[in-house]
């Protein structure tokens, strides 16, 4: 592809901008007093945690009866709290977490075998991908390289999409949650040189862009597919106030998902859909002043409704990253320091040695289904400690 001398002024004008942002923050190595607070709570929840429960059955949330839910190697969310040590230790330094998050870890050997779920990434990038990125220690390579295979067999031709979900009364459902994992099949392809996975990844998210967005580019929950014909046969919502409603997670998971795909392939459409997406987060009406979102942007007994920390947490991760790629940073940067100076208050994080070690509250799963509203979650935990991680990255903060 060839560039104009206007084209090259534009992007040269644009990376210097974008590192000037960077750079503010040079030197910079106290870190806020909230910052402190949350990373020590974090650490020390986690090291209980650790104590108390076992590999291959992690916490999940907290049950209405107060007891807590564990995550056995088969659930969706197994991942995050293998993840989440890893996150903690690379917050604090300590060995201990290094070692416990490698036991958690490597207590998911099974899941790399798994052909019937769309959720690998969540279930091994988290927890083996954190492990190698933080280590290097090779022997975490195999059951991720297992566990891409087994993901982009899930990959179709005709839809040119990865099938979530295997249950249900849907043809080929697609969930905008599943743009949580062409990050690791773009890692994996240049990993493991497997082109094949970027091309699954890179169509997924062409096709996501293209039938699951609204014009507001508010984003549909599922989108069902024709297996014969590849096309959108029906967009509906499962955890969603209704199918027209904006989810809250749904439109974090959308946020993140095209940032990282515009990381991993530099290509503006990418870029544009994310900033999209953002302005429709940033902007919306319905926003609190805290910037946690309630858990449906349609929700009708707003403000007298949940909240969720889960879609904030992830909202805030994504946006970190995405204030490193353009020019404007300092507005999803500050938006997301928003979000986690409100995480880092008393009324969403749990005082160390409560809440089972859970790290934050007020969490929504699935509303409509009577699940895991307004408790912690383990995937709250995981995208907080990884925004905190970034958010000292960007601000040059000394952490250990």
């Amino acid at each position: 592809m060839k560039f104009d001398s206007n084209t090259k002024t534009a992007c040269t004008i644009a990376i210097v901008l974008a590192l000037l942002w960077n750079l503010r923050s040079e030197g910079q190595t106290r870190p806020p007093q909230w910052f402190t607070k949350s990373k020590n709570a974090a650490v020390y929840q986690l090291t209980r945690a650790a104590a108390v429960y076992q590999p291959g059955l992690t916490p999940r949330s907290i049950k209405p009866d107060g007891t807590v839910r564990l995550a056995p190697q088969s659930d969706w969310t197994c991942g995050f709290f293998p993840g989440s040590l890893w996150y903690a230790y690379e917050l604090s330094g300590k060995k201990q977490l290094a070692t416990d998050a490698d036991r958690f870890t490597l207590g998911l050997d099974s899941v790399q075998h798994f052909t019937f779920t769309h959720d690998l990434g969540f279930m091994l990038y988290d927890s083996y991908g954190n492990g190698y990125r933080l280590t290097g220690n090779k022997k975490y390579l195999k059951p991720l390289e297992n566990g891409a295979m087994n993901l982009y067999k899930r990959y179709s031709p005709v839809t040119h999409t990865i099938r979530s979900w295997d249950f249900g009364k849907w043809q080929y459902p697609v969930i905008i949650d599943n743009m949580m994992n062409v990050d690791y099949l773009f890692w994996s392809a240049k990993k493991f040189n497997k082109p094949v996975y970027a091309m699954a990844a890179k169509n997924h998210a062409d096709v996501t862009m293209l039938n699951h967005f609204r014009k507001d580019y508010s984003s549909y929950h599922v989108v069902s597919y024709d297996t014969i014909t590849g096309k959108a046969v029906e967009k509906v919502t499962f955890q969603g106030l209704a199918d027209s409603s904006a989810w809250a997670r749904g439109q974090a998971w959308g946020l993140y998902g095209f940032t990282q795909a515009y990381i991993y392939t530099h290509n503006q459409k990418y870029l544009d859909q994310a900033k999209h997406i953002a302005a429709f987060i940033m902007n919306h009406p319905r926003t609190p002043a805290d910037k946690v979102p309630y858990w449906d942007y349609d929700a009708p007994d707003i403000p007298n409704t949940y909240r969720d920390v889960s879609a904030a947490a992830v909202m805030a991760s994504g946006l970190l990253q995405l204030s490193t790629q353009v020019a404007n940073g300092q507005n999803y940067f500050k938006y997301a320091e928003q979000i986690l100076q409100s995480l880092s208050t008393d009324q969403y994080l749990y005082k160390p040695g409560t809440g089972h070690y859970f790290i934050l509250k007020h969490s929504v799963g699935a509303l409509p289904l009577k699940s895991e509203i307004d408790t912690p979650i383990n995937y709250a935990d995981y995208y907080f400690l990884e925004a905190l991680n970034r958010y000292a990255i960007i601000k040059h903060i000394k952490l250990n």
